[in-house]
């Protein structure tokens, strides 16, 4: 009946609103007290909706956690997507771009790439849980490496293993870039300088002696 279908649809959109509400209030908190130390009430009280309201949409803030990623891994699939996306990694211009995606994916959500690791580190079913998520990624990223085989690269490993190590680079940089800001490194580069500087390397260790 219309009456019956127009109040599911009702129902749906609050539903879909108040999922978005508590995804986006966990990254806050997050952010504010860390992954660790972050209650489902801080984040309902933060997303301003009931206590229960948490548990029709998550598990367990766990679940919540997955579903950011999952999220922010949907969006790298849009941005693949695009007609720009190049990948030929033989290529500093195809690199430097996926860098730059990746950059932007990283220090976009900060909050979110530090309460993965911490959720890793203390709950070995989640760290395999996240490496799941992660392997479309991974052999999407291998995969471009082949064509630094063709190209007559020498790849220091096996594209997977190598791909592996190239995402833990980026992140890992980008973290130190977030929040390390001890003077001895001396002035932080820009966020253009910073990827600049990742393709770099990574083009150079994957192609050797090729990238001249």
């Amino acid at each position: 009946m219309p009456g019956s279908e127009i109040a599911a649809g009702t129902r749906k959109a609050r539903a879909a609103e108040t999922e978005a509400a508590l995804k986006e209030a966990a990254k806050r908190v997050f952010g504010q007290v860390g992954y660790l130390r972050a209650k489902i009430t801080d984040i309902t009280a933060e997303a301003d909706r009931a206590a229960g309201s948490f548990y029709s949409h998550f598990d367990s803030k766990e679940q919540l956690l997955e579903a950011l990623l999952a999220d922010m891994l949907a969006e790298g699939d849009r941005r693949a997507a695009m007609p720009d996306h190049d990948p030929d990694f033989s290529s500093l211009q195809a690199v430097r771009w996926h860098v730059a995606q990746f950059w932007t994916f990283v220090t976009g959500n900060p909050a979110v790439i530090i309460a993965l690791q911490q959720a890793a580190m203390v709950d070995e079913h989640f760290a395999r849980r996240q490496l799941e998520l992660m392997a479309p990624t991974l052999r999407d990223l291998a995969a471009h490496l082949e064509y630094v085989r063709a190209a007559g690269g020498r790849l220091p490993g096996q594209p997977l293993a190598v791909a592996s190590a190239i995402v833990a680079l980026m992140s890992q940089y980008a973290l130190i870039w977030l929040t390390d800001r001890r003077p001895e490194l001396g002035p932080r580069p820009t966020a253009d300088e910073a990827v600049d500087m990742l393709a770099g390397l990574i083009l150079h260790g994957i192609m050797g002696a090729s990238a001249g």
